[in-house]
């Protein structure tokens, strides 16, 4: 089996482009509209995810951002969205394809609002991919609720079932 974090990155990354990809056509009202769940538009959810996403991966390259990446306006369109979400996707796999066994024992400094915490890479990762696929489950009642057929969102790791689109990150 490959590297089991890189295989979870890549997977984050298709599940978003997948998810992002039936959402495409969807009008800034409609991605702003109120929607059921945790936050209250697919708009917010997507945003959060995605600033969720920057805040740890800058922790994980110790990029020392800590929480200014949440000081920015909210992304309003679809397509925009969608494409910072896959460059900072794309960020997390090329950490994750270099990382070695030693590296998953290294701290790394998150910057929290009692103050600094120091974490282990491996623990992060572990979390930012448990949080991820939290936050889209979420999205995906939400793409429901906007009329959309919600995409298909595992599968992804068994040959059986493995739809093509998700083939393209296995090679």
């Amino acid at each position: 089996m490959r590297d089991p974090f890189l295989t979870m990155a890549l997977n984050n990354a298709w599940a978003n482009a997948t998810l992002y990809g039936a959402i495409a056509g969807l009008s800034e009202a409609a991605l702003a509209a109120p929607r059921p769940g945790f936050f209250p538009s697919l708009k917010a959810t997507l945003n959060h995810i995605y600033e969720v996403d920057l805040y740890y991966v800058d922790a994980l390259e110790a990029g020392g951002l800590g929480r200014s990446v949440y000081e920015r306006d909210e992304i309003g369109s679809v397509a925009e969205l969608a494409k910072a979400q896959a460059e900072v996707d794309m960020r997390l796999a090329r950490f994750c394809q270099g990382l070695t066994p030693q590296m998953l024992d290294e701290d790394r400094i998150t910057e929290r609002r009692e103050g600094r915490v120091t974490e282990k890479v491996g623990a992060l990762l572990l979390h930012l991919f448990q949080h991820q696929i939290h936050h889209r489950g979420q999205a995906h009642t939400m793409v429901a609720d906007a009329g959309i057929d919600p995409p298909q969102l595992d599968d992804f790791h068994l040959d059986y079932g493995r739809v093509p689109s998700a083939q393209a990150y296995w090679n």
